[in-house]
């Protein structure tokens, strides 16, 4: 009995040196973003689109030096791209010998942050064209394919009133390109003349029926405000954020230059 006291000791530090690790590779597990897989109904005509849209091109901004110091010095999240310009842009001086120097800039109520809570992808969002064909009177079956009849405008936006709506969006926007990696945008354009080869039968005896949906992404999440302060005293400079308040919010946004399609052939119009 004696002799296996050590050993049991040893498997129980070894267990106890492992379970942390497994632990941790949980909760690390658990982090990985979701993937968005596209499904094969849905097809990229960004070469086809007859309408050129613009590339929806919102990097993240990166702080300058004295902006990365003033908001790591903030107890609130700062994410908005439209503040840190304008604390890039900023440039302060200070000496060391500013001895009992104070001052307190107010820089206004601004959103801070958005906090991502669900991203939802709906390939059938908004339909944008049908094309049709009746082959009840033909002999052998009939290829159709996909042409837009007309130019087709598709917008997003949020699902409801807010402040400061443009630097909400944009923040969302970040957020959903970020999870999804998709080309979005709150508007996007297919033009008319568009078209796809892929080919879909008609049968004989039957009508065809090829319809196009534009998908959009279904963002929800929180977003943050605050009133926001820059706090000088002496040679050290500080961010403070008062009155947080927070507020749900849900966006639909737009897939660029993505079409999902729907066939069906029927014996009846539709």
């Amino acid at each position: 009995m004696k002799k296996l006291f050590p050993v049991v000791v040893v498997t129980l530090l070894l267990l106890l040196a492992i379970l942390p690790t497994a632990s941790a590779e949980t909760k690390n597990a658990k982090k990985e973003p979701a993937t968005y897989q596209i499904p094969p109904s849905v097809r990229n005509i960004t070469k086809e689109n007859t309408y050129p849209n613009s590339t929806q091109d919102l990097p993240t901004l990166q702080p300058s030096e004295l902006t990365k110091q003033l908001i790591d010095s903030s107890k609130v999240k700062i994410e908005n791209p439209d503040l840190i310009r304008m604390l890039n842009e900023s440039s302060i001086n200070s000496t060391p010998f500013a001895l009992g120097y104070r001052a307190i800039v107010y820089l206004g109520q601004w959103p801070l942050n958005y906090e991502s809570t669900e991203t939802a992808l709906n390939w059938e969002y908004q339909k944008i064209n049908t094309n049709y064909y009746d082959n009840r009177g033909g002999n052998v079956p009939y290829q159709i394919h996909y042409v837009q009849e007309a130019q087709k405008n598709i917008r997003g936006g949020l699902t409801a009133k807010i402040e400061n709506a443009e630097d909400v969006k944009k923040m969302m926007l970040l957020k959903a390109m970020e999870k999804t990696r998709l080309p979005l945008a709150f508007d996007t354009i297919i033009g008319a003349g568009t078209k796809n080869d892929h080919v879909y039968n008609i049968p004989v005896n039957r009508l065809g029926y090829l319809y196009a949906y534009a998908p959009a992404v279904n963002e929800k999440g929180k977003v943050t405000y605050g009133e926001v302060y820059l706090m000088l005293k002496g040679s050290k400079k500080v961010i403070v954020v008062k009155n947080v308040t927070s507020q749900g919010i849900g966006a639909w946004i737009p897939v660029q230059d993505h079409v999902s399609f729907g066939f069906a052939a029927s014996e009846r119009p539709r």
